[in-house]
């Protein structure tokens, strides 16, 4: 269909064939028999074709103007669908979001997430990426995710890239993980753990960074025996060697075989934040969040929202 076709007159042309009378369309339609008549003008003008006989008591359709309108139908039924998915694109309802996140919060806290939003936006496709902040905050300013669930510890604080907004979700305490049947570990202070073996992220990690600002607070460095960066793997390996963990809240499940309890000591915390960029338009993205902000607090051990309620 070329441009010199309008939508408009199209429709104006099945108002009339389908009335028999310009002022019965125009009445129909919300314009005046003058606006009408000029719209099938122009349409008659653009292809040529006589769309009405004008007799003495009105008009007859003619055979091309009822053929026009048959063609014209799936035409005009394509545009109504492209308004209505318009609008459902301008609300959320459908349309898409890249999420990246972290592996904890993967298994902890997106999930519950993605299954309320998922029930109140079927339509809207969701994508989900892993990685640590670093990476994530790539991919974000890049344009490869439209939001990413990031962390930072409280003795090893961050700044966010211009451009971004973030908002915070969570805090965790971190948790001394100790062999349950260690009793020598039990219930003692920091610093009176400085002779131990320790377990604890790989190198330069912010995890690792942290856990040597806490022991450095209390007085000392700590001997790192092994590193790993899956928390399961130092579960294991704190109930297999009876070495010293430390890890967020997040990164903890009971386990009988170990005793986990908060590090007492000032910023012994890790926020999670959402980071997205500033100013962006993509609609189900700003749904999210809006249901983010309405929804339930997460209830898991050790963990406290930092979601201001809803209206406030």
């Amino acid at each position: 269909m070329g441009a010199m076709y309008k939508f408009q007159h199209l429709e104006t042309l099945r108002a009339v064939v389908r009335t028999g009378s310009f002022a019965t369309a125009a009445r129909d339609l919300g314009y005046t028999s003058s606006a009408v008549s000029q719209q099938i003008a122009a349409l008659e003008k653009a292809t040529g074709l006589v769309l009405f006989e004008r007799e003495a008591r009105g008009i007859r359709t003619t055979a091309a103007a009822t053929t026009l309108v048959g063609l014209g139908r799936n035409v005009l039924a394509g545009l109504a669908e492209l308004e209505a998915q318009a609008r459902l694109l301008a609300t959320g309802a459908i349309g898409g979001i890249r999420l990246g996140s972290f592996p904890t919060a993967s298994e902890r806290v997106v999930p519950a997430m993605l299954s309320g939003f998922a029930r109140a936006f079927p339509k809207a496709e969701i994508s989900l990426a892993e990685g640590e902040p670093d990476e994530l905050l790539d991919l974000l300013l890049d344009g490869g995710l439209d939001l990413a669930f990031v962390y930072e510890y409280g003795l090893t604080p961050r700044c966010w890239p211009d451009g971004t907004v973030t908002c915070p979700l969570l805090r965790e305490d971190l948790l001394l993980l100790t062999r349950a049947d260690d009793s020598a570990a039990a219930g003692v202070e920091l610093s009176e753990l400085s002779r131990r073996s320790w377990i604890t992220s790989r190198e330069g990690t912010a995890g690792a960074d942290s856990v040597d600002r806490l022991c450095a607070v209390a007085g000392f460095t700590p001997r790192i025996l092994y590193r790993s960066n899956n928390y399961d793997v130092v579960r294991e390996l704190v109930a297999a060697t009876g070495g010293v963990a430390i890890l967020p809240a997040l990164g903890h499940r009971a386990d009988p075989r170990i005793t986990a309890r908060p590090v007492v000591r000032e910023a012994a915390h890790r926020r999670v934040l959402i980071v997205h960029r500033a100013g962006s338009t993509n609609p189900v993205l700003a749904e999210f969040l809006a249901m983010i902000r309405a929804a339930s607090p997460i209830t898991l051990p050790h963990v406290s929202s930092l979601v201001p309620p809803a209206g406030g």
